[in-house]
């Protein structure tokens, strides 16, 4: 498959994905209208992997950003879900499919020196019993969605659990 069909598929597939989103953050949809063609390089993409009784999140510390969910930047070629799956899998281990919508969409610069870039948040439930098998130097764990966590976008937190209360109020149904 040549370069500028996967680029379309891409880009395609991000901007479905942002129209699927449950939650949109700092204009994702009209910013990704705005850039043209698509979106900027590079895409990133991140799981929120809740436990089973939607009260606890998966994180990873990162060197600078603190305690975030899996996730980092989407390779060439690659879907922002299909980014998502494999920087899960790398920094957990953790292998599975993710729900059919994403949960949000934003947009935000991951260092002050780097452009905006759109951001895709994808979900997955797991048993929370499962081994982590953590990247290397980068821990992985279990938080409970009451407690703070540090981090470098701290609207992250509210936006997470956010989500998981709407999970909750969706499957209560």
């Amino acid at each position: 498959m040549n370069r500028d069909v996967f680029d379309h598929r891409v880009t395609e597939s991000a901007a479905a994905d942002v129209r699927l989103a449950s939650m949109e953050f700092d204009g994702a949809g009209q910013w990704l209208t705005s850039v043209g063609e698509g979106p900027s390089e590079p895409l990133a993409a991140e799981a929120w992997v809740f436990d089973e009784a939607l009260a606890g999140v998966l994180l990873v510390h990162h060197r600078w950003r603190g305690w975030v969910p899996p996730g980092g930047r989407v390779e060439p070629g690659e879907t922002p879900r299909e980014g998502a799956r494999r920087e899960l899998f790398e920094e957990t281990g953790i292998e599975v499919e993710l729900l059919p919508e994403p949960a949000a969409a934003t947009v935000r610069s991951y260092r002050p020196e780097w452009p905006a870039t759109l951001g895709l948040s994808f979900v997955a439930i797991v048993d929370a019993a499962k081994p982590l098998e953590a990247e290397s130097g980068q821990q992985a764990a279990w938080t409970p969605l009451s407690e703070a966590w540090a981090t470098y976008f701290p609207e992250d937190a509210s936006r997470v659990r956010q989500y998981a209360r709407w999970l909750r109020e969706v499957s209560a149904r």
